[in-house]
């Protein structure tokens, strides 16, 4: 890339070659590219269905089914049905019922209790609702079981346990025209109606698993980190694995989750291979407790403050203040904001769409240049180090922070595999087969994630049948269609939270909180005018629609650019079915404006009969 002389005098020294960068990023990409995308991963069922059992729950559970009504369903007792609960109590909703397939409240943070396991985000606007039921986490940065509390805490301060089926999965949800009702079906024989369903079944639930050839066949123990196995490793979500001392333990993905859990796992394996396709960004993390003078001297409204302080930042925009001031902030106030801001006054005048993209880059590759000097500092063999070094964009995968993470391959018993962007070849009875090497495994442990790339349906295990029998998987046959991503024609009073059209956030529980309370407006204004049956017309949908495909745009390239993964759906940048598919281009700000705007218009294009 070419810099402009005015550009440079702002830039300052560099010290690399933007466009060998560039070419070097690219070649990545292209070592990982595979045809078949998303496809590459399983489906957790038949003989894999034993990946997604619950082992957080006594064997045995029944119950007597349910046949009634409720005001509102909500599918799922994450963040976004705890948000959408909490919300709707507020709003004097008192008839809502919870299904949830997991034995409690809590989302990922019920499944994910592997050794190590936090927020990467920071607990004081991470974990929603803090001045509501007057608590301070812990650290800056919390653990797995505090948030897990934390969501318990909120389903018990906004009653949402009452009339909540846990241990249960919905079967079948069909709209009944004529009684203008959802009619929902489970697995514990409940069938039961509600008015609206709110759908919060994210997908951060479901395990994700490659389609490594012999992916059956492999006889020693082996489980995915959503469900950790503390009867075989011993131990807790802190560690100690005092049954893997004389254990070779394997462990495959070297994303967010593997960076928290391979410290322990090296700590306590006997030997540990990590199977590395590509190497994550790791930066500083610096956690520490709560001051609690700090936390003290706050006044009321901080936390909303906070993480509308925190959003702005991460969003690109400018603040006086960085309230928050962590790895996140740091990295945004480099690339945007400020830094484009600071860059137009020293030009003396306002920079151009191209001159921002040229800044923005060069920073990036200062940053990226930054964390790969990071492994140099940390790993001593110069081999390894330069196979954990993440040679993309910062934003082509999820930043992590971690500062025992890469020490960690510093220990004797500790092996990196870097498979070269290929992946393992296969495994066997007896391991792992990687670069034509078969490593001889007694426990192999998938850090691979979960389902976010698959279809809607496919991930929810069910579909959705709305008005005149169509079914939701019909009505998203060429990709997602609905209005602000919360609600679809011909699928009335049903409303979906999460990642569908809607805007993209660091922070996820802050754009579930927009979601949830922007659904709590609706709802509560038809009611107040006696209405029954609310949807998005047909053209008001298809008009969002083209809005999203137009704004999508601005991003596609960037992603075509990068390596695969669950952000570029494997570098299907052409999926419209994942969970990253249209969304909204114009950034989380813009579309909480658009829909704030949109109440206050009256809500346009929405039909109540």
């Amino acid at each position: 890339m070419s810099i402009q002389p005015e550009l440079l005098e702002i830039v300052g020294e560099i010290d690399f070659d933007p466009d060998a960068l560039h070419a070097k990023y690219l070649a990545e990409r292209d070592k990982r590219l595979r045809g078949d995308g998303i496809d590459q991963y399983v489906a957790v069922k038949a003989e894999f269905s034993h990946y997604i059992d619950d082992p957080y729950v006594e064997p045995g559970f029944s119950r007597e089914p349910v046949f009634d009504e409720v005001e509102f369903a909500i599918v799922g007792g994450g963040f976004g049905g705890l948000m959408m609960g909490a919300r709707l109590r507020e709003a004097g909703f008192d008839s809502i019922r919870v299904v949830e397939s997991a034995g409690d409240f809590g989302g990922t943070w019920y499944w994910n209790r592997y050794p190590g396991a936090m927020c990467d985000v920071e607990s004081y606007c991470y974990l929603p609702l803090l001045e509501e039921l007057g608590y301070m986490p812990k650290h800056k940065y919390s653990f797995a079981p505090e948030i897990l509390e934390h969501s318990r805490n909120i389903a018990r301060h906004y009653r949402l346990y009452d009339d909540a089926l846990m241990q249960t999965s919905i079967t079948g949800m069909v709209w009944d025209e004529a009684d203008q009702r959802w009619e929902i079906s489970t697995d514990r024989g409940d069938r039961f109606k509600a008015r609206y369903v709110a759908m919060a079944n994210g997908p951060l639930s479901r395990p994700k698993l490659p389609g490594i050839p012999g992916i059956g066949g492999f006889k020693g123990h082996t489980f995915h980190t959503s469900r950790w196995d503390y009867r075989y490793t011993g131990g807790d979500s802190s560690g100690g694995l005092v049954g893997l001392k004389d254990k070779r333990v394997g462990i495959i993905g070297t994303g967010a989750t593997a960076i928290q859990c391979v410290p322990h796992l090296g700590e306590w394996a006997k030997e540990l291979y990590v199977f590395q396709r590509t190497p994550s960004s790791v930066d500083v993390r610096n956690n520490a407790p709560t001051d609690p003078q700090w936390a003290a001297s706050l006044e009321p409204g901080w936390q909303k403050a906070r993480m509308e302080n925190f959003n702005i930042l991460v969003s690109g925009g400018d603040q006086d203040e960085d309230l928050v001031h962590d790895g996140w902030t740091d990295i945004f106030r480099n690339l945007t904001g400020n830094a484009a801001k600071e860059a137009s006054r020293k030009l003396g005048r306002r920079l151009t769409s191209p001159e921002k993209a040229e800044l923005m880059a060069l920073a990036d590759y200062r940053k990226m240049n930054q964390v790969r000097a990071r492994v140099d500092a940390l790993v001593s063999d110069p081999a390894t180090a330069a196979a954990l070094k993440p040679w993309y964009r910062q934003f082509c995968k999820r930043p992590c922070f971690h500062d025992d993470y890469l020490q960690t391959y510093n220990r004797p018993n500790v092996t990196l595999v870097d498979t070269h962007g290929r992946g393992v070849e296969r495994l066997t009875e007896g391991g792992v087969v990687a670069n034509g090497r078969e490593y001889g495994l007694d426990c192999l442990i998938f850090a691979t994630g979960f389902e976010v790339g698959t279809s809607y349906t496919r991930r929810a295990g069910y579909d959705i049948v709305g008005r005149g029998g169509v079914t939701l998987s019909e009505h998203w046959a060429d990709g997602l269609r609905t209005l602000h991503g919360l609600t679809a024609n011909g699928f009335p009073n049903c409303f979906f939270l999460g990642f569908t059209q809607t805007a993209i956030t660091i922070s996820v529980p802050q754009a579930l909180n927009e979601q949830a309370n922007h659904v709590a407006h609706i709802v509560s204004a038809v009611r107040e005018r006696g209405v029954g049956v609310l949807e998005p017309t047909a053209e008001a949908e298809e008009a969002y629609v083209q809005e999203i495909r137009s704004l999508a745009r601005l991003g596609r390239r960037f992603y075509e650019e990068c390596t695969p993964g669950y952000y570029n759906s494997e570098g299907e940048t052409e999926n419209r079915k994942g969970f990253f598919s249209d969304m909204y281009g114009a950034g989380p700000l813009r579309f909480f404006e658009v829909l704030k705007a949109w109440r206050e218009a009256d809500m346009p294009g929405l039909s109540l009969r």
